[in-house]
């Protein structure tokens, strides 16, 4: 570390010298826990085991499995020796995990028994690999993890700067593959600090962790907690029954929400009568019923945000109160202009593309140097999303440009050229649209609007389950409508902004 640097690994080692005794981590399933002192140590002996089989700096090392302290562990011995994590969403299909970790090229690779067999059928595909290891100790037919732990943790560091890589997390693709978005420990640190500071979150908070540790806003808001000399409450999967326990039981202070966690968490509270009262804080994206059901029943507050992968994951921010159903206001580290396709400043109250530029934008796409160029021009990072700001500087989202149109069912990312590209697929189709539409329990769901082939027929049910056999379950349409014409606009391409006019809307 230069003097001017701090690092995800110097926080490791600055909480150990001010929180040493103080609980750090629970694990739900198992019911471990360590203190903030404990976690160093364990983070050097993991560390010092990465190095002796040969993990140096810049050096890629993946993981594919659910939440677990190990896990956690990994991002912490990874950051001491500058290698970078490449977390894999597990929903994700075979095809779709294989290639994220073909193009990231790890080292090594960390994988959760129930999805080892996904590996070891495909490891002819990826020549960079070296060692597979169990994610959790005893936990398969790889290598124990346990083994890279026996040893007396002392470590001979790197030189590892804040401008660093310390993950790869794949975003979803816009056409084509996925791409990797490389955050560094400064962008991390950075998120770290407005969210502290924003939530004013202090060593007596607790986070439940029901993000997956693949996710931004997961991995970002445990970083966080940890950031901040706080418990992590660590839950493998979401389940909003034992999720109100544990908010019950650990007093929890802090979640990060997605569609539909918290309507799920205020209805076993309802229907057990479990007191939740201590969750005070809840930041995500949600609708504007159950916001204000969770603040009437709790007193707590509901905070709104914008924010991309590509942003450390905020870059607006504000209480729900403050200007219902806007995204905030911009965060102290940020600059944001909306902008035209000409980049020039929009006036206020007017739609533009949301550009930003600080210390929190990401350091680009893995090996993808002409998309950085793309998006990147002119100084700004372009989000491809739309907003306008109102008089008072909130945000409000208004959308994707529509060669970036993004859905996002559950907090997941889902572009629709990728469905169209799957359905296209299927012998019957011939022509296929897919938007965004209401959903009842994601708020946004997958529709598919397609024009059959002559003399062809199929259920939207086989159509669905083709889908969800090529890409992750999630990406499949929850609807399916056949038509015999799709609206066409002067250069014989399909008319979008009329086909989700004709068949969008709520969905029966």
């Amino acid at each position: 570390m230069g003097l001017y640097d701090f690092t995800f690994y110097d926080l490791i080692n600055r909480n150990s010298a001010c929180y040493e005794d103080r609980p750090a981590w629970y694990e739900v399933d198992d019911g471990r826990s360590l203190t903030f002192g404990m976690y160093k140590e364990i983070v050097d002996r993991f560390a010092y085991g990465l190095m002796d089989i040969g993990i140096k700096k810049g050096d890629r090392i993946g993981v594919l499995g659910k939440n677990c302290l190990e896990f956690f562990l990994l991002y912490g011995a990874a950051s001491a020796l500058g290698a970078i994590v490449v977390p894999v969403n597990w929903r994700l299909s075979t095809d779709e995990i294989i290639y994220n970790y073909i193009d990231s090229e790890p080292v090594c690779l960390f994988v959760e028994q129930q999805y080892q067999r996904i590996i070891e059928e495909n490891k002819h595909k990826m020549p960079s690999v070296q060692n597979y290891y169990n994610l959790k100790i005893d936990g398969g037919d790889f290598i124990d993890i346990g083994f890279l732990m026996k040893n007396k943790g002392e470590l001979e560091l790197p030189d590892v700067s804040s401008d660093d890589g310390f993950v790869i997390i794949y975003t979803a693709a816009v056409e084509g593959n996925p791409r990797g978005a490389l955050l560094s420990h400064g962008n991390m640190m950075l998120a770290n600090l407005q969210l502290n500071y924003l939530f004013g979150l202090t060593t007596e908070d607790v986070h439940l962790n029901l993000l997956p540790l693949f996710h931004v806003g997961g991995l970002f808001m445990a970083t966080n907690a940890f950031h901040a000399g706080a418990l992590n409450v660590n839950m493998s999967k979401f389940n909003a029954l034992k999720a109100v326990e544990l908010i019950a039981e650990h007093k929890v202070t802090v979640i990060f929400d997605f569609s539909p966690i918290l309507s799920a968490i205020l209805g076993e509270n309802e229907r057990t009568g479990i007191n939740i009262n201590s969750l005070q804080l809840v930041l995500g994206l949600d609708t504007s019923e159950t916001i204000e059901k969770y603040q009437e029943r709790t007193g707590g507050n509901f905070f709104c945000m914008y924010g991309q992968t590509e942003t450390s994951c905020l870059a607006t921010f504000g209480k729900y109160n403050d200007k219902p159903e806007s995204a905030g206001r911009v965060i102290p580290m940020a600059e944001i202009r909306l902008v035209d396709d000409f980049d020039h400043p929009v006036e206020t109250g007017q739609p533009g593309e949301i550009v930003i530029k600080g210390p929190m934008v990401f350091k680009g796409y893995w090996n993808l140097p002409k998309e950085n160029d793309h998006i990147f021009r002119n100084g700004w990072h372009h989000t491809g999303d739309l907003g306008r700001f109102d008089e008072e500087g909130f945000l409000w989202y208004t959308g994707r440009k529509a060669e970036k149109e993004l859905i996002k069912p559950g907090g997941e990312n889902v572009y629709p050229v990728e469905v169209e590209n799957v359905i296209m697929q299927h012998p019957s189709v011939e022509e296929v649209v897919v938007f965004g539409v209401p959903h009842p329990k994601w708020k946004e769901g997958i529709k598919a609007v397609c024009r059959l082939k002559a003399g062809h027929d199929v259920e939207p049910s086989e159509l669905i389950g083709f889908v969800g056999e090529l890409i992750a379950s999630y990406k499949k349409p929850q609807y399916v409508e056949f038509v015999n014409e799709l609206p066409i606009k002067s250069d014989g391409s399909p008319d979008r902004e009329k086909i989700k006019e004709l068949y969008g809307g709520p969905q029966e």
